[in-house]
């Protein structure tokens, strides 16, 4: 028995010491681990930049299934951030600054436990991407105690880090493979009203600003008692490839024609119903260059004629707001074009020459076989029909409405 008393009380003095030693640690730790990703760089920094990608990357999400997540409408970018919470405790991340491209900083709670954070993407050989993750914070007591028994800080949080990398090189590596282009062929795009907002962009930022964008254009919409009327879609007015540029039109489709008071970010149009090349991109959207390739090759090929007064339309049919992954994203691309022209036949009325009798032999005369005399064929111009806009209350105030003269 005194055994038992004397091995209880050394178990005890020992939780004591421990206890003791935990507490006198200042607790500071200082991460740093890398990986390069087989994927770009401005790939690899999107999927980053996202918080709701976390939960399919950091080892400790995929690992946890007691884990809850809450996103904000904000994820990305300056001032994106998510919260979670489960058996084990809580926490949540901001993003606090990003350098486009290059590298992210953030700040990260859990339980106690604080830490700065910063991501730093680089490019390599053949087209991969070093990521290089960093952290310095401080623990909290009970993770203190953790990392003492498990091999420290930076045998813990280094594991965390290294199988989090693994995960994005995996998804990424499928995720941007897995794509689909089709050439759908030649349609008819119907007219559509819409508030917008136009502005040139980087097209390698096309996608992020869209990302930026549509939530105003919803809200404006929600605010102003309007409906939306199908997808976001993105007209590009120009799309120069030498300099990387393209003026852009991020736009929500809506219900009806509006006016908006100048002076407001947000401007309403309507796009005109044209014929168009169709094509569908399923899959990430970095495959858009190739789309475009594509349909540029179908209209030569099929000798149609292309509309040069603007560029093409892409319209958001499963975006990044839809869907997390980027092989279930789909993009439908439209060109314009010139209307077919149609040849129409036209013939003069059929010869009846008048019967009777001969009066000089009584007899009936032959009737004559009807002719017929076809013209040349004159080619008709079938063109769109714009109709005339109905008229609405306006959205705000009264004010001069916006002619939209891009189409």
């Amino acid at each position: 028995m005194k055994i038992l008393k004397y091995l209880f009380l050394l178990l005890l003095l020992s939780l004591v010491a421990l206890t003791v030693f935990v507490a006198t640690q200042k607790g500071i730790f200082s991460v740093e681990r890398s990986k390069v990703i087989n994927s770009p760089k401005a790939t690899v920094y999107n999927y980053v930049n996202d918080f709701r990608n976390y939960e399919d990357f950091e080892s400790w999400a995929v690992e946890d299934s007691t884990l809850n997540y809450t996103y904000p409408n904000k994820t990305s970018g300056n001032g994106g951030a998510f919260y979670w919470s489960g058996e084990e405790g809580e926490g949540n991340a901001i993003t606090l600054k990003t350098k486009d491209g290059e590298s992210i900083e953030q700040k990260i709670k859990y339980d106690g436990t604080e830490a700065d954070v910063v991501w730093t993407f680089k490019d390599t050989l053949a087209g991969k991407t070093k990521v290089t993750w960093k952290a310095k914070g401080t623990m909290s007591f009970l993770f203190k105690i953790y990392t003492a028994l498990n091999g420290g800080s930076d045998k813990v949080i280094g594991t965390i880090y290294e199988k989090s990398l693994v995960n994005i090189d995996k998804n990424l590596d499928y995720e941007t493979k897995t794509y689909a282009i089709k050439v759908n062929g030649v349609v008819k795009k119907t007219e559509t009203p819409y508030i917008k907002q136009t502005f040139t962009s980087e097209i390698s930022k096309v996608n992020k600003n869209a990302r930026v964008v549509i939530p105003k254009l919803i809200h404006f919409s929600e605010t102003n008692g309007l409906s939306a009327n199908g997808k976001p879609f993105i007209i590009y007015h120009t799309y120069d490839t030498a300099k990387g540029l393209a003026k852009i039109s991020i736009c929500l489709p809506i219900n009806k024609e509006i006016s908006i008071s100048s002076g407001s970010d947000i401007l309403s149009g309507k796009l005109n119903g044209f014929d168009a090349v169709k094509t569908t991109l399923n899959g990430d959207y970095s495959h858009s260059a190739e789309a475009i390739a594509k349909t540029t090759a179908y209209i030569n090929n099929e000798k149609i004629i292309p509309e040069l007064g603007w560029s093409h339309l892409e319209i958001l049919t499963a975006s990044k707001l839809d869907v997390k992954s980027p092989s279930k994203l789909i993009t439908e691309i439209y060109f314009p074009i010139k209307p077919k022209v149609v040849p129409v036949q036209t013939t003069t009325p059929d010869y009846q020459p008048q019967t009777g009798t001969d009066v000089s032999t009584g007899t009936e005369p032959a009737t004559a076989a009807p002719t017929t005399t076809t013209t040349t064929p004159k080619p008709v111009v079938k063109k769109p029909v714009t109709p005339k806009p109905a008229a609405a209350p306006p959205a705000t105030p009264a004010a001069k409405p916006e002619e939209d003269s891009e189409f």
